[in-house]
């Protein structure tokens, strides 16, 4: 069996936007991923799963930062438990950066690139032999900061997230990374701006499973 990891932050745990529950795993596109390719490579005499989708997803995590008021955010500190953890892994699915656009890190996206660099050099150093998939995440909404929504953000917050696609594609040409632009198929939720609804962790999922089958199917 294979195993995928998915190594995320709140739109891979699944939030539902506006609140602070979280879909079930048939709607997460992790669980329609997992679905999807399972049954695809199902036969009539053979119902045995041939990929296990591996779901970690954490509210707030960042590439490099530390969070003061949340512990524990910090994916590279984490990175290399769960890599451990798994082993051996095929290939992790790494869409971080979101998070990192927070005011509170004054991080452009050329900084967040770097600490995106340092998650693929745990994941070369920690499982050499594994793929991976990187993944600029979802552009945050317009407005996002405003009262109601999420005041940790901020314009240039905006700014910078639409920037990550480019400086995430430059590193995955460069490390000779497979890679895909999130926000090429799904937008934040009007809800609150920044998560992922049903139609859209429906497309992200289609648009991963794609790029997964080019890897192994």
């Amino acid at each position: 069996m294979k195993q995928i990891l998915c190594y995320g932050d709140s739109n891979t745990y699944g939030l539902i936007p506006g609140t602070a529950d979280r879909y079930p795993w048939n709607v997460r596109w992790t669980g329609i991923l997992a679905n999807k390719i399972n049954e695809d490579q199902k036969t009539n005499s053979d119902n045995e799963e041939k990929y296990h989708v591996i779901e970690e997803g954490l509210c707030g995590r960042t590439t490099t930062f530390d969070d003061v008021l949340r512990p524990g955010r910090n994916g590279s500190d984490l990175l290399p438990i769960i890599l451990e953890t798994h082993r051996p892994i095929d290939l992790i699915i790494l869409m971080l950066g979101t998070n990192d656009c927070k005011t509170v890190y004054n991080a452009d996206a050329g900084v967040i690139g770097k600490g995106i660099e340092k998650l693929i050099d745990q994941i070369e150093a920690g499982d050499p032999a594994a793929k991976i998939l990187l993944i600029s995440p979802i552009y945050l909404g317009k407005g996002v900061w405003e009262e109601g929504f999420d005041r940790e953000f901020n314009k240039r917050s905006v700014e910078v997230s639409q920037e990550l696609g480019d400086v995430y594609q430059k590193i995955a040409r460069q490390r000779n990374i497979s890679y895909l632009n999130a926000s090429d198929f799904a937008s934040p939720s009007e809800k609150d701006r920044e998560h992922l609804d049903e139609e859209g962790h429906k497309a992200l999922a289609q648009a991963v499973y794609k790029k997964v089958a080019q890897l192994f199917l």
